[in-house]
């Protein structure tokens, strides 16, 4: 990515990284886990987003034997954020629970409709969306079945917290209109908007003294709080799953924040030399976090929450990294893990195909929170 330049830059950040558990110097688990954690919370800049959101009910959906929430709550900046909460009909007493973070995938129009489903009826482009990454399913409702209480919400510029026409000035917008918006033809304008405006939120960001990471961390963790003041909930036995820029998200919420004892991440593992040197091309502006690479390493930030039990599942034929990097990553994980004490609480799992989060892969995952969560 930077020619002649590449291998100057991918040079100076130290392997391993200063505050990688791996070097030999870090030897106590809690006062190592202390001062990256401490490092990391500084380099997201996070913006301040209240305490436990309060959510409003909208209605109810009774469907597929599952009983969902329709809410939303309203942070301190921004539109309101909407988001479904999906458990069993029948579900009595403090139930294990999950953030399902949905993904990227080029389609900010849509967020939670991503991974979920509240009836019969469904927008097309959401059909084409499951069937492409999901193996047509919508993964959290599969989750929910299987006795959680799953929550899913609206990641900041997706959805309900998109940027808006009319609040963009002409020479931004364009030709956006919001005159039809659940069009196919308005969704696919939009999209096409929102990917050439994420450089300039990014930088604006950044004049704002934030990263897009810290402001995903600190919404998700608003959800958190949100779903683990649930009377239905266990707040002890809380996960986080996502695939892509919910697999992205999965990273960012673990490191972040120790009540997740649970993590599933979803085609959005490598290093942060891969994305130097390969891919940062098909990536989004969401990733960067100024200045932690020399401290850790992109698969040490999931590693942050060790001993807790984290599972990684990769598709071998993902165009958006290279497999010699995924491969490191896994390696990474386990020295971290295998000098933690805890080698049984880390997984990486390879399957054949490109970026997806096929049935299969769900079967392992929901395998996973069934083993660490229910237990």
């Amino acid at each position: 990515m930077l020619g002649a330049y590449g291998d100057w830059a991918a040079g100076l950040a130290p392997d391993p990284p200063r505050l990688s558990f791996r070097r030999p110097e870090h030897k106590s688990l809690d006062s190592w886990r202390t001062q990256a954690r401490r490092r990391y919370h500084d380099a997201l800049l996070q913006p301040a987003t209240g305490g436990t959101p309060k959510a409003s009910l909208q209605h109810n959906i009774d469907y597929d034997g599952l009983a969902i929430e329709h809410l939303t709550w309203q942070l301190p900046y921004g539109p309101p954020t909407e988001a479904l909460v999906l458990k069993p009909a029948n579900a009595r007493g403090r139930l294990p629970a999950v953030v399902a973070l949905h993904d990227h995938g080029g389609n900010k129009y849509f967020g939670t409709r991503k991974i979920t489903r509240v009836g019969a009826e469904r927008h097309p482009v959401m059909v084409s969306h499951q069937e492409r990454y999901y193996g047509g399913l919508a993964w959290a409702n599969e989750l929910a079945k299987r006795g959680y209480v799953v929550l899913v919400h609206d990641a900041f510029t997706f959805a309900s917290r998109r940027m808006r026409a009319a609040d963009l000035p002409a020479i931004i917008k364009g030709d956006l209109t919001e005159a039809n918006p659940e069009a196919e033809e308005e969704i696919q304008r939009y999209n096409r908007f929102a990917s050439n405006h994420e450089h300039l939120i990014s930088k604006s960001l950044f004049c704002a003294g934030l990263t897009w990471p810290g402001v995903f961390a600190a919404e998700d963790q608003r959800a958190l709080d949100y779903l683990c003041s649930r009377p239905d909930v266990d707040a002890s036995r809380v996960g986080c799953c996502g695939l892509s820029g919910g697999g992205l998200r999965t990273v960012y919420l673990t490191g972040a924040d120790p009540r997740i004892r649970c993590s599933v991440c979803v085609g959005m593992m490598t290093t942060w030399r891969d994305y130097l040197l390969n891919k940062c091309y098909t990536h989004t502006w969401m990733i960067y976090i100024p200045g932690l690479p020399r401290d850790l390493d992109y698969p040490e930030i999931l590693g942050l929450n060790v001993p807790n039990p984290v599972l990684v599942l990769n598709n071998s034929q993902d165009q958006l990294f290279t497999p010699p990097e995924m491969e490191r990553a896994d390696r990474i994980l386990t020295d971290v893990y295998r000098k933690a004490g805890a080698p049984s609480r880390y997984q990486a799992k390879f399957y054949p195909g490109p970026h997806k989060f096929d049935p299969q892969m769900q079967t392992d995952a929901f395998a996973w929170f069934d083993r660490w969560l229910k237990s």
